[in-house]
């Protein structure tokens, strides 16, 4: 009888070895995904179109360790292209309305952007409502891979006039992929249009 006992543990023992075995390997490519060296950043946020002039503008855009920008990734077409005034030629937006994005305008140089570089980056307001999403490469803006090194990528909105709020966050290049913790900051509350751009994330991936 001891002798039944005791095949019955070891048949016990191990079977629950084979469990866990096949455990660990399910679990292999899930552990894989966490070991990762991610190839590119993606940002994500919830847009609401609002209603009237002074609203609805955004930039997003990755910043070196110098705070250099070293890739625009979207900018929307009023603050670049702005619209032509009683009769006169159309001049960018942020010339005459100075709260729209005012610190991508002033961090990427705009002033100094040709025609050619604006319009490589500018797209228009999104037209609905929903997720926007944008990503980046590690690439600058002539294609070429950027050194290995810390990085930040960053969204500003002008929710309503005075009212801009401002996203950032820091990574490296040489990460692995995961979230990107975000930090934000706003000028002044606008409650209207406070609700603008809201659920913002950023991944490596």
């Amino acid at each position: 009888m001891p002798t039944t006992n005791n095949t019955n543990l070891n048949n016990m023992k191990t079977r629950n070895i084979i469990i866990a075995v096949l455990i660990a390997f399910m679990a292999m490519p899930a552990m894989a995904q966490g070991t990762k060296k991610a190839s590119s950043v993606e940002l994500s946020f919830n847009y609401l179109k609002k209603s009237g002039p002074g609203s609805n503008q955004y930039a997003v855009w990755i910043e070196n360790s110098e705070g250099k920008v070293v890739r625009t990734l979207f900018v929307t077409k009023f603050t670049t292209q702005g619209r032509a005034m009683g009769g006169q030629e159309r001049r960018r937006g942020y010339t005459f309305r100075p709260t729209c994005v005012p610190t991508w305008v002033k961090n990427a140089g705009a002033e100094q952007m040709t025609d050619e570089q604006i319009d490589a980056v500018t797209g228009a307001t999104p037209a609905q409502s929903g997720v926007q999403t944008y990503a980046w490469d590690f690439k600058d803006a002539q294609g070429k891979v950027v050194p290995a090194g810390s990085y930040r990528i960053i969204l500003e909105a002008t929710l309503y006039n005075n009212s801009i709020v401002l996203y950032s966050g820091s990574f490296s290049t040489t990460d692995k992929a995961g979230a990107i913790a975000l930090t934000s900051k706003l000028t002044e509350e606008d409650e209207q249009h406070k609700d603008m751009i809201t659920e913002v994330k950023a991944e490596l991936k």
